[in-house]
């Protein structure tokens, strides 16, 4: 990989990382829907994959706006974070204790991704991209959104897995 030499660079090499992590993400969270046992958070889960897809088309419209093709960098962060996730699915038996531990990651996942936006985000409103400023802070709302709901749905399920 060559050195970014400004902003826009980072910038698009920031997209491509997030739609490489997007694409991750599709691919982890019917897994995750499968292994959870609380039909609320099987839900939550299924939400987010259609938010993921929606995330994915606003990373293409970003892409288009900069005049850019949509393209994948491998994303080692995520990877990483959903390698994680796969082994506590693989540890844990199921139940509530599963729960929590898919809860757990999925946080992980989610507070990575409101980094990696709020980043490409102040970026695309310093380089005076507003309509890419615009798109990405919409996705950050969403995870910021689904971080929450986790939070409220483990405030119950964890309480679970004491017992």
């Amino acid at each position: 990989m060559k050195p970014m030499k400004d902003l826009n660079e980072l910038l698009v090499h920031d997209l491509q990382d997030l739609y490489d992590a997007e694409h991750q993400i599709s691919e982890a969270l019917p897994k995750m829907v499968e292994a959870a046992s609380s039909e609320e958070l099987k839900t939550a889960f299924q939400e987010h994959l259609a938010q993921t897809e929606e995330h994915i088309k606003r990373l293409k419209e970003a892409f288009r706006l900069l005049n850019k093709r949509a393209q994948r960098v491998s994303c080692k962060g995520m990877q990483g974070l959903i390698e994680e996730g796969s082994e506590l699915m693989q540890e844990q038996s199921t139940g509530e204790v599963l729960d929590a531990a898919l809860i757990a990651a999925a946080q992980k996942v989610e507070h990575y991704e409101m980094a990696a936006y709020g980043s490409a985000r102040t970026y695309a409103y310093l380089l005076d991209m507003k309509d890419v400023a615009q798109l990405l802070q919409q996705t950050l709302d969403e995870e910021e959104t689904t971080d929450k709901s986790l939070t409220q749905i483990a405030g119950r399920l964890n309480a679970e897995a004491i017992r």
